[in-house]
């Protein structure tokens, strides 16, 4: 399908299922929130990285505008839908303030392989012990989808724009795996080098070397 959308660009990722709340303060994208939430649309967010638009971005539905501010100004709570990628880019568009793209949905397919996504569950597990912080995703690991755990495990931009493209989940859960595979290992070391610097100085309980041995 192939369809003509306002587009929102912002430097960050929205995943389908994702609850994404903004606060929006600029003429073009307060006509355009207006708009979307008065007709009961949705926008599109395309990723910008590095000062460049991209090609895909995600369709999200406004759920709530929380307050509007004295100056107009507003919050707003938004759901990432469905991945999109642009086709053409229509800049101007008669008596509106904000931009719009025509755009086709990929095929995404859905379905993960659940032994698979506990064993990146066990990593991010591993990985949230090491960082010392804590989540509760809500849900027993093997029912988590990739979409779910990706902005909990440390990606950059770029490699979360990345996994915005793949349009397979199974593709998906492999690329969390060889992300967590290559950045676990090198934060517990970080982790022991911590602790060694930490004991630098203070006295230590050491046998010494028995050279009779």
């Amino acid at each position: 399908m192939t369809n003509f959308i306002p587009i929102f660009p912002l430097e960050v990722v929205v995943y389908p299922g994702e609850h994404l709340n903004l606060h929006i303060f600029e003429p073009r994208y307060k006509q355009l929130i207006k708009e979307c939430h008065e007709q009961k649309k949705s926008f599109g967010i395309p990723t910008v990285i590095d000062n460049k638009l991209q090609e895909f971005g995600s369709l999200v539905q406004i759920t709530e505008i929380s307050k509007i501010h004295d100056n107009g100004e507003m919050d707003i709570k938004t759901k990432g839908d469905k991945v999109f990628r642009i086709l053409e880019l229509i800049k101007d568009i008669p008596e509106k303030l904000y931009s719009g793209a025509i755009v086709n949905y990929p095929d995404n397919y859905e379905i993960g392989v659940p032994e698979l996504m506990r064993k990146v569950m066990k990593s991010i597990h591993d990985l949230h012990e090491v960082l010392k912080v804590s989540k509760d995703f809500k849900k027993p690991d093997e029912l988590l989808s990739s979409y779910e755990v990706a902005h909990h495990i440390g990606l950059s931009l770029e490699e979360e724009y990345e996994l915005l493209m793949l349009t397979d989940e199974r593709q998906r859960q492999e690329y969390l795996k060889r992300h967590l595979n290559k950045v676990l290992p090198m934060l517990t070391e970080m982790e022991h080098l911590k602790e060694k610097i930490k004991l630098n100085g203070h006295f230590k309980n050491l046998g010494g070397f028995d050279l009779n041995r």
